[in-house]
């Protein structure tokens, strides 16, 4: 891992941009890693545009602003693309992770990022057919551990299971997992 590794998030409100962006930092946590995660929005209501930011580090952070220049991008909701700049100041060696049904290849073209990788998962399918419920932040998560390599998927997994374990019922749990894990192999790099 690179020492300073910066992500944001686009998503809409209710989606839980913010609850993966802390999963991510806490699972960093757990790996020795330091870790900020933070949200971007203000008086927005269920359904706005949002952004959250995580910061993945192997070195005390000392940065407090939002993040500009990402390493990584990842877009919770498909709607978004081509009508909020979720590329803007994405690095050209980059990752863009996007919740889509469309090929990596048709979310260039949308985006205009020819540069770096974009990947591709289902992940609102795999949160229907899984949870019963299209809240798309475990399964990208999966997706993201694929993409980047960052995270082993038990590392994730634990974190899941901690951070909900005493807030849902036991099967949401292994819903959320079993959804994490698919997406991991169903994410598509192009």
């Amino acid at each position: 891992m690179k020492e300073l590794i910066e992500i944001r998030w686009h998503g809409r409100g209710g989606q839980g941009v913010v609850t993966a962006g802390k999963l991510l930092a806490e699972t960093a946590l757990g790996t020795g890693r330091y870790f900020q995660a933070f949200p971007d929005y203000g008086p927005e209501r269920m359904g706005a545009p949002i952004r959250a930011y995580t910061r993945l580090s192997t070195r005390p952070i000392t940065i407090h602003s939002q993040i500009e220049s990402p390493d990584i991008v990842l877009v919770l909701d498909p709607t978004l693309l081509g009508t909020v700049p979720v590329t803007e100041g994405l690095k050209e060696d980059g990752i863009l992770l996007v919740n889509t049904s469309m090929s990596p290849k048709e979310v260039r073209e949308i985006t205009g990022f020819h540069t770096g990788k974009v990947f591709t998962v289902d992940a609102s399918h795999i949160a229907i057919e899984e949870m019963g419920r299209e809240i798309t932040n475990t399964p990208m998560l999966g997706a993201f551990a694929r993409a980047t390599g960052l995270f082993d998927l038990s590392a994730l997994e634990e974190q899941i299971r901690h951070w909900f374990g005493n807030k849902v019922a036991p099967e949401v749990v292994e819903a959320n997992i079993r959804a994490m894990r698919r997406a991991a192999e169903e994410v598509e790099e192009g």
